[in-house]
């Protein structure tokens, strides 16, 4: 069902921030200094690298603190950042092993300025996982550690997995895990994939949706078949993305929308030309 589009009644809109998730220029396999020059030259406010990008960084030698000045002189800041820590499976001794990797993940993000982590159902999402129930611990299990560290962990929706797949089933975690920080991250390819309509998001507090990804889909492959490598830039596909984004705002989302594809055929272009069409394409389908 497309979204209707609802005017705000205050004349002050709120100040949508735009960020490039590295995926987007993955194929290009720059390095993550390269990455931050691309984002920053295409004229993005903020960046969402991918933690193995950063610990590759690490381990080749680089330096945070290098890393850290690089993107305060450029001034992007680090929205989010994308882990794929095993916070959610059901084999304890994996568990534990997976809340040490998401902190020391999250250490290293908070070194160069991280504010957020995705926690995706990474480990679950092959079967169905754990009751809707036990997931709501385990996330505030996850929490825990990031309030323990300064970065929120956000709850991410996978519209493939077999686990958390669907708005309601975010929704009721988020809520269950009991913790202030909890929050959602959701993507309008995922919600798409996953079945729910995008009515549900009126049903998210909007502060409660600090990160969106942002993208687009076409009409076919259909639902059923469609895989990531099929997102396109937004407004290029059929989501009502006008529609959705203006209840999204009316509603009092403010944070920022993060431009993540996995498009082969953007791979083979130069980096900065797919980051700057990203980003004016972003633009396009925001509220006027």
């Amino acid at each position: 069902m497309p979204a209707k589009a609802v005017e705000r009644s205050d004349p002050e809109r709120p100040k949508l921030k735009f960020c490039l998730n590295t995926s987007t220029i993955r194929g290009q396999k720059l390095s993550l200094p390269e990455q931050i020059r691309v984002a920053a030259d295409a004229g993005f406010d903020g960046i969402e690298p991918w933690i193995g990008d950063l610990s590759g960084y690490v381990e080749s030698g680089g330096k945070l603190s290098d890393l850290k000045k690089q993107l305060d002189d450029s001034g992007l800041s680090v929205e989010s950042a994308i882990g794929f820590a095993q916070w959610i499976v059901d084999d304890d001794a994996t568990r534990k092993k997976g809340l040490e990797e998401a902190r020391r993940d999250m250490e290293m993000l908070t070194q160069i300025g991280g504010k957020r982590i995705a926690a995706p159902p990474i480990g679950a999402h092959k079967e169905p996982g754990p009751a809707l129930p036990i997931i709501a611990q385990r996330y505030r299990k996850l929490l825990e550690v990031g309030a323990q560290i300064g970065v929120v962990p956000q709850l991410e929706l996978w519209g493939f997995s077999k686990t958390l797949s669907r708005l309601g089933e975010l929704a009721y975690v988020a809520t269950e895990a009991s913790h202030e920080d909890a929050c959602v991250l959701p993507d309008f390819y995922h919600i798409y994939k996953g079945g729910s309509d995008f009515a549900g998001l009126s049903m998210i507090e909007a502060s409660k949706m600090e990160v969106f990804h942002i993208n687009d889909y076409p009409a076919n492959p259909t639902r059923a078949t469609i895989a990531d490598k099929d997102r396109v830039f937004p407004g290029d596909g059929v989501c009502d993305l006008k529609g959705i984004i203006g209840n999204l705002v009316a509603n009092g989302f403010d944070g920022c929308f993060s431009l993540e594809l996995f498009n082969p055929e953007y791979w083979k272009r130069d980096a900065l030309a797919v980051a700057k069409e990203g980003l004016a394409k972003m633009k396009s389908v925001m509220p006027q």
